[in-house]
């Protein structure tokens, strides 16, 4: 297919912001897929803060990470991505480059815990007010649950509002596709 899927274009949009030394979130840590390539993609002078409300799902990328030995690279934090603007001290604000939410459900788990629009929303738009030009937000939108329909009305309707003097907002999405599939909303900040 010469469409990337969804999954591989959030890599494409990580490569194109993301380089050694920079600092990235992975604002929903699940098993530690994007951890992980955050965590390769910031090297050894870079730095991955990676959070969960979840106990599983932090024990669950310290493992993946660990079979990595990229440990060092990664400071993970059982607390809501709502926080996390919180946790990035005013010196490192420069190097945020890019943050990623994988919307939802921890995969495997109980699916009555998921992702909230308020709380998403508000992790957005404190990250926005930190990061530098050119970095990039990334939420991957997961909307075939109950939960999931609130979240994306939230977020949509957040995105839409924002400043276009201040960011741009991109919707990637499949519409021919059955099921509500997954869909991408990339906020480029200016």
């Amino acid at each position: 297919m010469i469409l990337p899927g969804i999954l591989p274009f959030v890599r494409e949009l990580v490569d194109r912001c993301l380089k050694e030394g920079d600092i990235a979130i992975d604002a929903t840590a699940g098993n530690g897929i994007d951890t992980l390539y955050l965590a390769n993609k910031v090297g050894t002078s870079g730095k991955v803060y990676s959070f969960d409300i979840q106990k599983a799902a932090i024990e669950n990328t310290s493992a993946r990470l660990k079979d990595h030995q990229l440990e060092n690279r990664v400071s993970l934090i059982l607390d809501s991505h709502e926080n996390a603007a919180s946790y990035i001290i005013d010196e490192e604000h420069s190097l945020l480059k890019a943050a990623v939410f994988n919307l939802g459900y921890l995969p495997s788990g109980d699916k009555t815990i998921t992702t909230k629009g308020d709380s998403t929303v508000q992790a957005v738009s404190n990250l926005i007010q930190i990061m530098p030009s050119r970095s990039m937000i990334i939420l991957v939108i997961y909307h075939g649950h109950e939960e999931g329909k609130k979240e994306k009305q939230t977020i949509e309707t957040f995105a839409k509002q924002l400043k276009q003097t201040s960011v741009q907002v991109l919707r990637y999405e499949f519409i021919n596709q059955i099921n509500n599939p997954p869909f991408i909303i990339a906020i480029e900040k200016k």
